[in-house]
């Protein structure tokens, strides 16, 4: 769906096929240890594993998406390879010492792992983000798949014919199978009584609603709970990541920003947290995905605390946001993308990566942790309206994906879910999903770690 909001215009340099294999390899020899370097090229370059080159001047030009992918199976499972109109052949062919790949899976791999759709395209919603209806995760239903593993999975299968050596995936605080980073957005500390005292009002029930406002005036906000939150967390061996949100008013279009300010008290309880090993990172607010000003200004604010990033509302212009992050110098990582609309992979891929500059041509120097699943995404009315036994069945092949390829599950629960009160995507939900993650060996990781782990 096209949008009406006026979009920034898009500058992008040529895309070439040696930019498009760079960009690729480049993550492959993150995702796998001791991967040899000149190994790949397309068909013509001589090398010993060969790409089709299937892509037929479709990034010369500036549509957001390619032909329908070909289905094939691969390791189990139904996997849509782009660029591919090879079907009648299978998808590799060896000889002794090369291999030939039938499907460009460069060039796919390029394309989902890069966000070309989102650049190239025009649509956004009200928040200006660009919709999940308009990817093509939903027209072709692969959101819950890291395809781009898959590819990478063939990849391996080459590598490992070519050299007669095993391919190990990466492993996370040395043993541990993948990894977990769990993380609250701190929007509201205030306004717990809100709700229930409206709703009392309207009702006409006015002695209720007079006692949720003495709560309000005697008591602590239920939604002010940072360090309730923390503890939760600790119980599974693990530390969360709270990100913050300096900006209090809303933005010039209404959107809600926090509900609280920076006080002195709140940074002495943050700086306490830190302490205790939780990660604080900034929650830039409404318009700071667009406005390097802004951004720097609450980079001031939250310092010295700013170790990632997330916007609020998930908000990423895909034309200026990636080099703004990369402009302002201040995060190692941010974490932002995935879907509002749906769990899954934004990007196809289940592992962290650098975000393209289509502005350069090259690789971001910020590691982007994309993001899996939000608490709202599982309830919102504008959502998927899951029941709260149908939250963790709903995931859990989600997590084995991401478990399968040695990848990070990014969980995005809000620090007001964690009320007592919230019987939805409340604190038992949160409990069922650490629960799972613990079983299944997964590394607890602040984003730091994770980066420090990928990057050493």
């Amino acid at each position: 769906m096209p949008s009406a909001i006026a979009l920034p215009p898009i500058s992008a340099v040529p895309v070439s096929a040696e930019m498009r294999l760079a960009y690729v390899w480049r993550h492959f020899r993150m995702a796998y240890v001791n991967v040899p370097e000149a190994l790949i090229g397309y068909v013509g370059s001589q090398r010993p594993i060969e790409v089709a080159d299937l892509a037929d001047g479709f990034f010369q030009d500036q549509s957001p998406y390619p032909a329908a992918p070909n289905y094939r199976n691969w390791a189990g499972q139904q996997v849509p390879f782009f660029f591919d109109n090879r079907s009648e052949e299978s998808l590799l062919s060896r000889q002794p010492g090369r291999v030939v790949v039938n499907a460009d899976i460069i060039s796919a791999a390029f394309y989902l792992l890069s966000g070309w759709q989102e650049y190239f395209s025009d649509a956004r919603d009200r928040y200006r983000r660009f919709p999940y209806s308009a990817s093509v995760q939903k027209q072709y239903g692969f959101v819950a798949l890291p395809v781009v593993n898959y590819y990478f999975d063939v990849l391996k299968t080459a590598v490992e014919h070519v050299t007669g050596q095993p391919l190990i995936a990466r492993r996370w605080n040395c043993s541990a199978p993948f990894a977990a980073f769990i993380t609250h957005d701190i929007d509201s500390l205030r306004s717990a009584w809100k709700a229930p005292a409206k709703a009392a009002l309207k009702q006409g029930q006015l002695g209720r609603f007079g006692r949720q406002l003495w709560r309000r005036l005697t008591q602590p906000d239920a939604w002010d709970n940072l360090e309730t939150v923390a503890d939760a967390v600790a119980e599974y061996g693990a530390a969360s990541t709270f990100f913050i949100l300096p900006e209090s008013r809303p933005s010039a279009d209404g959107t809600p920003n926090a509900d609280y300010t920076l006080t002195s008290a709140l940074r002495q309880r943050l700086a306490k947290l830190k302490q205790q090993g939780v990660e604080i990172g900034l929650h830039g607010s409404i318009g700071t995905a667009a406005d390097l000003g802004q951004l720097g200004r609450e980079i001031e604010t939250l310092k010295p605390n700013h170790e990632g990033l997330r916007f609020h509302y998930l908000r990423w212009e895909p034309r200026t946001t990636p080099p703004l992050v990369e402009e302002a110098g201040s995060f190692a990582y941010d974490s932002t993308l995935g879907f509002a609309e749906h769990f899954g992979f934004r990007n196809s891929y289940c592992l962290p990566f650098y975000p393209f500059n289509f502005s350069t041509g090259a690789a971001c120097k910020f590691l982007e942790i994309p993001l899996n699943v939000m608490d709202a995404t599982l309830r919102h009315p504008n959502y998927l309206q899951l029941q709260p036994e149908e939250i963790l069945p709903t995931l859990r092949p989600m997590f084995e994906e991401i478990e399968r390829f040695g990848g990070v599950a990014t969980v995005l629960w809000h620090n007001d879910h964690f009320d007592p009160a919230n019987l939805v995507t409340g604190p038992r939900q949160f409990a069922e999903i650490m629960r799972h993650l613990q079983q299944r060996g997964v590394a607890f990781l602040t984003g730091s770690q994770i980066v420090a782990e990928l990057c050493c």
